[in-house]
């Protein structure tokens, strides 16, 4: 089931249409589904596609020669090419005449088992270019080694690219696409469980309860996801013990560097590499307060929902359920689930306004998104705003977001224009979104106030699933 990216494949359309030398750099995260979206551009197409193995140079030539005659002669062939150079020269010589893709999927694997490809695709993309007629896809999941040693400026292949994906998850409406039977309600729960990665969207189960997905998924020690994060980690990072600790510290709620340092017992120079590996990894977030470009109050967090919820219930919970107690460890669990998703409606509700926008349907033609906290100097208290975008020096949006299970007052209303007034910007469009609904009070307080949405969560579904 191939769902999604309908952007990516248009992108691909386009490069293999123009009938020219093509060169496309693919590179994301594990499980994203990097592999489906090749395999389904080159479905109908005549194509070589070679996924590198982590083992020698002569296992993975052996490999490719075999991908290669398989394409070109329809049959196996037991030989295999001298070199890679050589392999190479002779998928650019049947290039010449006839449009031709070649995928090398986990190119770091081969990359790091064959010193000279990197040099040696350089040199025949020089010499072969203006002649060929070849889409070359280098894919790969390391996404530190493409950044560095494919897409750097250093990079033997740099320069030579026409086009790059980073391929990320799914948002909140396409990972609705992959379920039928879960109420609009249980998918954000959903969402708030494995967030927009594909491979984890196919371990939720939509013929039964949230409760019992979540007991089969993340309480079953025999479940594929159970040791994902920490097995992700030592594929990507030296020391995952470390990284592995800033993770926990941070889902415990260690967002500062300093208290993160202390809690893991390191120097916050050191924990802040680490944070910046896993912030390219996509598995940390830097967040300062809008319209902050560095800040002292900046703040770190979980950026995928799987790790976040990982991080947050199984670990604390891990001893109970190496001993099968799935039932005792979602009764610990089930309490903290509302505050839970707080944060992941936050989320939704950013992917809502985005998705106005780029419908030309939002009030503030916002440029950005994101969460402002500080001092409030009248109250003389900390405070946050959920949501902030600006359009400019005098317009600007401020949202906030409930999670609850009743009817959002007008207190709430009130309190965000409260709020909104420690900015001067001459004009304000303010959101609340409720999981629910709104008091009457509230729903006259905005028809009066006139700048004021309501949304409920059953509206943004609808909206963000047509």
């Amino acid at each position: 089931m191939f769902i999604g990216r309908e952007k990516e494949l248009a992108i691909l359309d386009n490069l293999y249409n123009s009938d020219k030398f093509e060169f496309a750099v693919i590179y994301g995260r594990r499980r994203v589904g990097k592999t489906a979206l090749i395999s389904h551009f080159i479905q109908d197409k005549k194509a070589i596609y070679f996924m590198g193995v982590e083992s020698n140079e002569k296992q993975n030539l052996e490999n490719f020669s075999q991908a290669v005659f398989e394409c070109n002669t329809g049959g196996m062939i037991g030989s295999s090419f001298m070199s890679f150079q050589a392999a190479l020269e002779y998928v650019f010589k049947i290039s010449e005449s006839e449009r031709l893709v070649l995928v090398i999927d986990e190119y770091p694997y081969v990359a790091k088992s064959s010193k000279s490809l990197a040099s040696t695709l350089q040199m025949l993309i020089d010499k072969n270019k203006d002649n060929s007629k070849l889409m070359l896809i280098l894919c790969g999941s390391s996404m530190s080694y493409m950044e560095d040693n494919v897409l750097a400026y250093k990079a033997p292949l740099y320069g030579r690219r026409t086009a790059q994906m980073k391929i990320l998850p799914f948002d909140f409406g396409d990972a609705c696409k992959y379920f039928n039977r879960f109420s609009p309600e249980d998918m954000a729960m959903v969402y708030g469980l494995v967030g927009g990665t594909p491979q984890y969207l196919l371990q939720m189960d939509d013929h039964i309860s949230i409760e019992d997905n979540i007991k089969n998924v993340f309480l079953n020690p025999s479940s594929s996801i159970f040791e994902e994060p920490e097995n992700l980690l030592k594929q990507e990072v030296r020391e995952p013990a470390v990284y592995n600790a800033i993770i926990t510290a941070v889902a415990a709620g260690s967002s500062r560097i300093s208290e993160v340092a202390t809690k893991i017992g390191e120097t916050t120079s050191v924990c802040a590499q680490y944070i910046k590996n896993l912030i390219g990894l996509g598995i940390i977030l830097k967040e300062t307060p809008y319209g902050e470009k560095e800040s002292r109050r900046s703040v770190y967090a979980i950026a995928d929902n799987m790790f976040r919820f990982w991080y947050r219930f199984v670990p604390d919970n891990n001893s109970i359920i190496s001993r099968g107690a799935a039932d005792l460890a979602y009764k610990r669990i089930e309490p903290a689930l509302s505050d839970y998703m707080g944060k992941i409606f936050e989320e939704i509700s950013m992917q809502y306004l985005w998705k106005l926008l780029l419908n030309g349907e939002s009030p503030i033609e916002f440029m950005d998104l994101g969460r402002w906290w500080g001092t409030d100097p009248k109250e003389k208290i900390q405070t946050e705003i959920d949501i902030m975008g600006e359009q400019d020096k005098n317009t600007v949006l401020f949202g906030e977001c409930k999670w609850i299970n009743e009817n959002v007052d007008v207190k709430v209303l009130e309190k965000l224009k409260n709020r909104s007034r420690l900015f001067r910007y001459e004009h304000a469009h303010l959101y609340l979104f409720a999981k629910k609904g709104f008091t009457q009070g509230c729903i006259d307080e905005a028809e009066k106030m006139g700048n004021v949405s309501l949304v409920t969560y059953g509206e943004m579904y609808r909206y963000m699933t047509k």
